[in-house]
């Protein structure tokens, strides 16, 4: 090939950042050389780290300092606000690249099939994320009436929405939270905080500095029952094999034998613990029953035939997140995700040539940000193995111009490098009077300004 390879890399988070990084390591990168595009719906890139991760999170945002060395690369292009497949087709795609690599992530909730689940009241975690996180295609406000919460699953995604909701909007006010979320937090009503897990300490998916980073707010009491400490084989077992489900039970059971304290927001976390329905009354919820569970010697449970009914005015399910299909690519319904062997996108036993998946929307939504590394480099090698042995399709229009053609006549409002750069110095700025590190800006249209974009009615 007397050219570089043309790669286009559907999803600018963290996941597509990695798969690009991968290819700039790679061998081909040197011969015959790499030319990599990435297109991200929204205007900013970054993903899960802008739109997914509690602004009180700074550490893991500073993942994003990583990201943007890469980017910063000459081979590599962003291609904000451009959507798939409504700006760009498969057809487009292939037409243009060598390869394509589809890493969209996963934004929705997935179901949680009880009674009550679709009241007024109810409501999936992810949402919410978005609205804290000032994601431009959600509502700007958020309903919080509700004294009493509830939350549903024992992973980090479960820890920051109780976290947010129990913290007072003036120490979310130094970080990057934009004038509308701040304005709701300061409305929030809620004075308790319920966690329900319906296994046991040693099966809480927290990580431990995300758990005892609860205890670190002076406004919140975070309060265990100490008999919901218990385990039986599988669960010593469990923290015998596993450092940081041990650390978990043990800060768990620190927090079970300690008086309980005066803070004003009290946030609990129940284990054994199962949701069986959330009541209600004219459509709007009024609480939560639960069936207790007992571990049966493996770490699993099984029910015990005590239910208990829990006063409460919100419930919010935080029990995974859940990929959006993707049109003219095969789909498992079940685990949400595009069947492959290795990133390679499968249908009907045969790989779709010169297309491939990493991330969550190849393995599922599990694990850290990090871990999607390792779906990276195993993805590009099988691409660079396509490639050796001349397994990829030959694009119509590979020249680095011609997608630009195609975005131009076909009127997108695309963003890029050069303009985040734009952006991040605009939402800096806002942040200067207040003596913070930024203020997030949430328009799309603003977004769209501010990386130097000239809409079409202007």
């Amino acid at each position: 090939m007397s050219r570089p390879i043309r790669v286009a890399i559907v999803g600018a988070g963290p996941a597509g950042i990695y798969a690009a990084d991968a290819l700039m390591k790679s061998e081909v990168a040197a011969d015959p050389g790499v030319s990599i595009d990435l297109f991200e719906r929204m205007p900013a890139p970054f993903g899960l780290i802008r739109y997914g991760v509690a602004p009180d999170h700074p550490r893991i945002k500073g993942i994003i300092t990583a990201l943007h060395q890469v980017l910063e690369k000459p081979q590599i292009r962003l291609f904000g606000n451009v959507d798939y497949p409504t700006d760009l087709s498969l057809d487009d795609l292939h037409r243009f690249y060598d390869a394509v690599v589809f890493s969209t992530g996963a934004m929705a909730d997935r179901e949680l099939k009880i009674p009550g689940i679709e009241l007024d009241g109810s409501y999936g975690a992810a949402d919410f994320v978005s609205w804290y996180d000032g994601h431009p295609d959600v509502p700007r406000e958020w309903p919080l009436e509700a004294e009493k919460v509830a939350v549903l699953g024992v992973g980090n995604v479960a820890l920051d929405v109780a976290r947010i909701l129990a913290k007072t909007a003036d120490e979310l006010l130094p970080t990057e939270i934009p004038a509308n979320v701040y304005e709701g937090l300061k409305a929030n009503k809620a004075l308790e905080v319920h966690v329900f897990g319906r296994r046991g300490p040693a099966q809480a998916k927290f990580s431990p500095m995300e758990l005892r980073e609860l205890d670190h707010s002076p406004n919140i009491e975070v309060i265990v029952n100490p008999e919901d400490i218990d385990y039986d084989e599988g669960s010593i077992a469990t923290r015998r094999g596993n450092k940081q489900a041990d650390m978990v039970a043990s800060t768990l059971e620190n927090w079970a034998i300690r008086d309980i304290g005066e803070r004003p927001h009290k946030l609990f976390l129940h284990f054994f613990e199962s949701p069986v329905e959330v009541l209600g009354e004219n459509g709007e919820v009024t609480g939560l029953r639960t069936e207790r569970t007992e571990l049966d010697g493996t770490g699993n449970v099984k029910g015990t035939g005590a239910y208990t009914d829990w006063d409460l005015g919100a419930v919010y399910r935080a029990v995974g997140y859940l990929s959006e299909e993707l049109p003219k690519l095969p789909w498992d319904a079940v685990s949400g995700t595009v069947p492959h062997e290795a990133g390679r996108v499968m249908e009907a036993g045969h790989h779709l040539p010169s297309t491939y998946v990493t991330g969550w929307i190849k393995r599922g939504p599990v694990g850290l940000i990090g871990h999607t590394k390792g779906d990276a480099n195993e993805t590009v090698a099988c691409l660079i193995e396509d490639f050796r042995a001349g397994a990829l399709r030959t694009p119509d229009a590979p020249q680095e111009d011609a997608v630009l053609a195609h975005l131009t006549a076909n009127q997108v409002a695309y963003t890029t490098w050069d303009g985040w750069k734009l952006l991040d110095a605009y939402e800096k700025a806002l942040g200067e009077p207040q003596q913070r590190e930024r203020v997030k800006v949430v328009e799309r249209e603003e977004m769209l300004r501010a990386s130097g974009v000239t809409l079409p009615q202007e």
